[in-house]
């Protein structure tokens, strides 16, 4: 089967997903290549014909696809399109991420023909409370790219569209996840929320140090920052995805949640990056 065009779907606000896509990109080396960011709001109306792949990458966020990626990715169809998905998380768990980013696409006229489950840094990540840390490093891209290979000779062998045949994402192999330290986590978020403890709605901001440069402002996926104030962030629309805090190059923003402890302490070993097709 003949693939002409490669489009990378992603919404990537602190860039790890759309690593991960670029990196499948590079191992398909073939067609001509289009992104589609769907980070920041835009018009994303488009519809993708039969002839075309694509590759779409997302965040995880609590177990879930992140919402906006849905909301946006809802603009986007397919006409009978292939199409790679993979989640990208932050080393606890994706749940059931895949299984709802699977039936999404597919209900926008995708055929999903190859999925992965990636490991990127956790964006409740910082350099106290470190949680998958500089992934995908190189050993995720490589993977990523080999993924891509594979996928590209899967393309090759299938005569037709008909024989280019679909996948059960269920069927997936989870990562190993060891018991000890997973019962550690539950314990302690049983322990915090029966402490009645509160969580942070929004990262805060060092007004010392805040220059006003407007970078959390443009980078934010959402508008919850608005240029000229940026010492507020709006609690009814931010998605804590922590774009504001890693992108900030003065390190004035900051997202301290008890959660980061918690993961960091009890998710230090490495997960696997799993992959069907």
């Amino acid at each position: 089967m003949n693939i002409t065009e490669i489009h990378l779907i992603t919404f990537s606000p602190t860039h790890t997903s759309k690593k991960v896509g670029e990196a499948i990109m590079r191992g398909l080396a073939t067609g001509t290549t289009v992104i589609e960011d769907l980070t920041l709001p835009g018009n994303f109306q488009k519809e993708l014909p039969e002839h075309a792949l694509a590759v779409i990458t997302v965040p995880v966020y609590g177990g879930r696809v992140a919402p906006p990626a849905l909301a946006r990715l809802k603009e986007i169809r397919g006409n009978h399109t292939p199409a790679v998905i993979a989640v990208v998380y932050g080393n606890r768990a994706y749940e059931h991420a895949l299984q709802e980013l699977d039936a999404f696409v597919s209900s926008l006229g995708f055929q999903v023909i190859a999925g992965g489950t990636f490991v990127g840094e956790h964006s409740y990540s910082t350099d106290h409370y470190p949680i998958a840390q500089g992934r995908p490093d190189e050993d995720d891209l490589a993977y990523a790219e080999l993924f891509g290979k594979k996928i590209q000779a899967k393309i090759a062998n299938a005569n037709d569209r008909e024989h280019l045949y679909g996948v059960d994402v269920k069927r997936i192999r989870r990562p190993h996840q060891p018991f000890f330290p997973l019962l550690r986590f539950l314990h302690k978020v049983v322990k915090f929320r029966k402490s009645g403890g509160t969580l942070p709605r929004t990262p805060q901001t060092d007004a010392g140090r805040c220059t006003h440069c407007g970078l959390c402002a443009s980078h934010c996926p959402v508008g919850a920052i608005t240029q000229g104030d940026e010492c507020h962030t709006h609690p009814g629309k931010c998605i804590r995805c922590c774009a504001c805090v890693k992108d900030c190059p003065q390190k004035a923003r900051t997202f301290d949640t008890p959660f980061a402890a918690m993961l960091s302490e009890c998710f230090r070993r490495p997960k696997e990056n799993r992959i069907i097709l």
